[in-house]
């Protein structure tokens, strides 16, 4: 059973759909699945594109080397809790 999104999640899956052209439809994007591997299949090169439209869009930059990435890109739900934590616009 898919978890229904949150505004911020909506928002969030349809900026990474529109950022890596994925073939998913936003809402299909369960906020609980995982970003890499088995969930949406991500690789590190996604990751870094993700980070870099986040930083964009939400005016905080997401460090590669920021020891909390592995939670932070853990999933669709985990990345829109560090944005809703850290957004300045």
């Amino acid at each position: 059973m898919t978890s229904t999104q949150t505004e911020l999640q909506r928002e969030v899956a349809a900026l990474l759909v529109e950022a890596l052209n994925l073939e998913t439809a936003p809402e299909t994007i369960d906020p609980q699945a995982p970003l890499y591997g088995e969930g949406l299949g991500l690789d590190s090169i996604d990751i870094l594109e993700v980070a870099l439209v986040v930083s964009q869009r939400y005016g905080f930059q997401l460090r590669s080397d920021d020891q909390d990435n592995v939670r932070i890109f853990t999933s669709l739900a985990s990345l829109t809790d560090h944005i809703a934590a850290n957004r300045t616009k």
